[in-house]
């Protein structure tokens, strides 16, 4: 009898990572019935970070309104687990889905973020894991800090919340009445730093609706910010692994709220228990939306092909599309294989309605040919 381990992120605006599991498992027992499948739905940090976790550890969702990345109210939420550990999820604040389709990243905040951050410490939180990913975002993190109590001044003085356009009017920050936090983790989906050509507004800058001429501004904003915070609180961000995600809230974090940053992906790994789980596994099946150069910044397809490399079991991830000039790269950090389940180059539009029976069918095709070959 065969083991599998289904272990996917989810596709962005298609499957959640438990709807792939549920997909992938029902594919198996056509495949190849009898078969020992676990799934273990997850997530590197952005969405379904707090999703993850609970399934992964147990304990309770909390639901917190708070501000959206534009005002406004957002449905904010975080997972409270038994050991008092909160998790907060970066995107039920201030992520894409709740920016709609009029991006402006240069006036996008993440204040909400703080609130739910804040929410949680006032209520018994012992530890406070924060997810990065999928963010609307390019503030360095300064909104979630002004909503914990740091002060950020322009040069006449005025307090204010900055957002991505206008980190450059920092003057001064103070970090004077800033809340007593427990110790705050930060889990990061890339490792990409703050500026620069791999920085938060170059690269990721564009998918939130920043054109060439503001990818400049939010560049030079943020490093702005970066001298900023060296000054005025010892901390040299502007080179961290890591620092550029979520809009630079890594970097914002690590100076101002003394966040230790780690991998998203190693963090839930860790608390699901895999190595125990998967080590007598016969394959690893993991998967996300798209395959290509991000996903080996840090994203969930690689962090579980290092693990499964790790354990001597093979991996093979299932993407909604797969860029080929990735996969060498892929192969050195530990993955065996790699697939795109739609079997005709269509519009996202097109595949999205299709995209529970294209995976159906390209887990079904893979697990019959592993069979064929296990014999």
């Amino acid at each position: 009898m065969h083991k599998y381990i289904l272990i996917p992120d989810s596709f962005k605006g298609t499957l959640s990572a438990r709807d792939f599991c549920a997909v992938a498992r029902e594919a198996i027992g056509r495949a190849d019935p009898g078969a020992q499948v676990l799934s273990i739905p997850l997530a590197d940090g952005g969405e379904g970070t707090v999703e993850a976790f609970l399934a992964a550890c147990g304990g309770r969702r909390i639901e917190c309104p708070c501000m959206g990345p534009y005002g406004g109210t957002a449905p904010g939420f975080y997972g409270l687990l038994p050991d008092g550990t909160a998790v907060v999820e970066l995107a039920a604040a201030a992520g894409l889905p709740l920016a709609g389709t009029d991006l402006h990243p240069a006036e996008a905040t993440t204040y909400g973020v703080g609130q739910l951050l804040l929410h949680a410490a006032r209520h018994g939180a012992r530890r406070l894991l924060l997810g990065l990913g999928g963010s609307a975002t390019n503030d360095g993190g300064c909104g979630a800090a002004a909503a914990l109590g740091v002060e950020f001044y322009d040069s006449r003085g005025r307090v204010f919340v900055p957002t991505g356009g206008t980190l450059g009017d920092i003057h001064r920050i103070s970090s004077e009445n800033l809340e007593p936090l427990p110790p705050v983790t930060v889990l990061c989906d890339v490792d990409n730093p703050l500026c620069g050509p791999r920085g938060a507004a170059a690269v990721f800058g564009p998918q939130k609706g920043a054109d060439p001429d503001m990818v400049q501004l939010l560049d030079a904003g943020l490093a702005h910010l970066a001298a900023v915070l060296r000054r005025d609180t010892g901390r040299d961000v502007l080179d961290m692994p890591g620092g550029g995600a979520a809009g630079g809230f890594g970097a914002g974090a690590a100076a101002l709220l003394n966040a230790r940053l780690r991998p998203g992906v190693e963090m839930l790994l860790d608390a699901a228990d895999f190595p125990r789980l998967a080590s007598d596994a016969d394959l690893i099946i993991t998967g996300e939306g798209r395959l290509d150069g991000q996903s080996l910044g840090g994203k969930a397809v690689i962090g579980v092909a290092r693990r499964a490399r790790e354990l001597g079991v093979p991996c093979a991830a299932l993407a909604g599309a797969v860029d080929v000039s990735a996969l060498p790269r892929a192969y050195e950090l530990g993955l065996t294989a790699a697939f795109p389940i739609n079997p005709l180059p269509l519009p996202f539009e097109q595949v999205r309605v299709s995209c529970r029976e294209n995976l159906s069918a390209a887990v079904e095709n893979l697990i019959r040919f592993y069979c064929s070959v296990a014999r």
